[in-house]
């Protein structure tokens, strides 16, 4: 009787793959760790947190939007205490001027010329805190930041920093002194995520924290550390980019898209950069939880947060309570989800 054939197996990887293999793991560790790190700082707002890796994974931006007083801020700055990357601030008030943000020409008496003095938009994580409490002209002045990754002053185009990601907060735009987004400023963001009150318990435990000594003002003692740096990011956003999206997911995405345009209730459905953009954060949601493809749950995981900012409710359809978030709900519910 002769021996059995033994089976074939398959070939080892190439160095350079098992290489990009060895970091994608660790880049997601360190994003872990991150969860981890915010979490000393801010307690719960868990969707928040999954929504700010989401976006620094896309190269995306993110709208924080809540009543005073739920850690919109205090969420922002623990991300960046936790990233080594240049951080930035600006308050933005009603007497803000759009140089203050983008930076602007200065003369110099002892060159006699003019040389360009960056504004506080030129580093990786910009915090716009309370955006809408500044007029359109200065949250126009972001525009072709965040789209463009670049500001032109004097006609001469200047890049920005690479990762650069702009987090905003805002108050609900019913509240006093506040300016509506415009359009074309909203969909340049990723995400629009919610920041609601907090739970019973997690309001005990914020203030146990603070019985304790927690000083929501310095980071450092609460024992915030950097976790993950630009080289963790490139290797992460390597393995979303490779994630696979097959051809009827991608018919998934379009679907729900074109269903929103379709809706009795809205004035504005969501534009094909909107489908992009949906597509993008399912894949870094697949890749966060495990796995190199896309599924119909992951589309839906990420379908509010980032529609939920690029659809227009009718004047009748407001009037009688609907809400974005009811319709892109209802257009899941009723969508085909392949198989």
């Amino acid at each position: 009787m002769s021996a059995p054939t033994p089976e074939p197996t398959a070939p080892p990887a190439p160095p350079e793959a098992q290489g990009a293999q060895e970091a994608a793991v660790d880049a997601r560790a360190s994003l872990e760790a991150l969860r981890s790190e915010i979490a000393k700082a801010v307690v719960g707002q868990d969707s928040a947190v999954t929504g700010l890796v989401v976006a620094l994974l896309c190269r995306g931006h993110v709208l924080l939007e809540g009543v005073p007083g739920v850690a919109k801020t205090l969420l922002v700055r623990a991300l960046a205490a936790s990233l080594e990357l240049d951080t930035k601030r600006v308050q933005f008030t009603p007497d803000l001027m759009p140089s203050d943000v983008t930076g602007s020409l200065v003369y110099d008496a002892r060159n006699a010329e003019f040389s360009f003095q960056p504004g506080p938009v030129f580093t990786n994580l910009l915090l716009a805190d309370e955006i809408n409490r500044t007029p359109p002209k200065t949250q126009a002045s972001l525009l072709e930041a965040m789209e463009e990754r670049q500001v032109t002053v004097d006609g001469t185009p200047r890049p920005l920093p690479d990762p650069f990601l702009v987090a905003a907060t805002q108050n609900p735009v019913e509240y006093e002194g506040t300016y509506p987004l415009p359009e074309a400023q909203l969909d340049r963001f990723l995400l629009k995520l919610t920041v609601p009150l907090p739970s019973r318990q997690d309001e005990i435990d914020v203030l146990t924290r603070h019985a304790d000594g927690f000083d929501p003002r310095d980071l450092k003692s609460a024992g915030i550390r950097p976790v993950a740096g630009p080289a963790e990011l490139e290797a992460a956003r390597n393995a979303v980019a490779a994630t696979t999206v097959s051809p009827e997911i991608a018919g998934y995405v379009v679907d729900i898209c074109r269903a929103t345009r379709e809706s009795p209730s809205l004035a504005l459905g969501v534009s094909p950069r909107g489908a992009t953009a949906l597509l993008s954060t399912a894949r870094a949601w697949a890749w966060l939880t495990g796995r190199d493809y896309v599924t119909p749950d992951d589309v839906k995981a990420l379908a509010l947060p980032t529609l939920r900012h690029r659809i227009h409710l009718r004047p009748e359809a407001e009037m009688e309570g609907v809400s974005p978030d009811s319709v892109i709900s209802s257009v899941l519910a009723h969508v085909p989800v392949p198989r």
